[in-house]
């Protein structure tokens, strides 16, 4: 998977997330389950990689939402290991 077919999936299933009503914290496996399923039939992923996307889709949202449109500035604040 390219670039930009990741990033078009995680901006897909962040929308997906917002309609749902997720919260960006959201830790819950289970809650996380339909987002996982809908990444690997999309992609053709496995299980693991699958959970990749989701979980950076969940960053992608929490750092969207920090209202910083420089995400290497804010990086940090969210574990993402940016410096």
């Amino acid at each position: 998977m390219d670039d930009a077919q990741r990033n078009s999936e995680i901006e897909k299933i962040a929308n997906l997330m917002v309609h749902d009503d997720l919260s960006p914290d959201e830790q819950d496996g289970s809650k996380l389950t339909p987002y996982r399923d809908q990444v690997k039939t999309d992609c053709g992923v496995d299980d693991e990689e699958a959970m990749k996307i989701v979980y950076e889709t969940l960053l992608f949202r929490k750092m969207k939402s920090s209202g910083s449109n420089d995400f290497l500035e804010k990086g940090n604040e969210f574990g993402a290991g940016f410096s």
